[in-house]
């Protein structure tokens, strides 16, 4: 069963991935595996994917309670996130950005997650493009 603050952080990552106007496949791929890494019971998940059939932005989603380790969660997936098409653009760093100060981290916390995360999607970028 879903906590809050897991549907919180698996909308947030549909939002960011409708930032372009679009989700694309990869990113969907994404949000289905951190459905699967939740737990979710299969309705849980079926109301994620329905959610995210439309445009969404940060302001849908209430990040009231989100707890620290969820914060930072998201905001690693969001980061592997904007590498899904083999690079990362200044829009999506803006977002990323927009996203810390959403889910309520300083900056200090923020960079080292954003450095892992950077690196790991580096490391994945091989992977991604085969």
């Amino acid at each position: 069963m879903l906590s809050d603050d897991k549907k919180t952080c698996l909308k947030l990552l549909v939002a960011m991935a409708w930032a372009d106007g679009r989700v694309a496949a990869e990113e969907m791929e994404v949000v289905e595996a951190m459905i699967d890494a939740f737990g979710a019971e299969p309705e849980e998940g079926d109301e994620i994917r329905k959610w995210a059939m439309k445009p969404r932005s940060f302001e849908d989603v209430d990040t009231a309670g989100l707890i620290r380790s969820d914060a930072e969660l998201v905001l690693q997936q969001a980061t592997i996130l904007t590498f899904i098409d083999g690079e990362q653009s200044p829009e999506e760093l803006e977002l990323l950005e927009a996203l810390r100060i959403k889910v309520g981290l300083d900056e200090g916390a923020a960079a080292p997650i954003l450095e892992r995360a950077t690196a790991f999607a580096h490391e994945l970028l091989p992977v991604l493009k085969a």
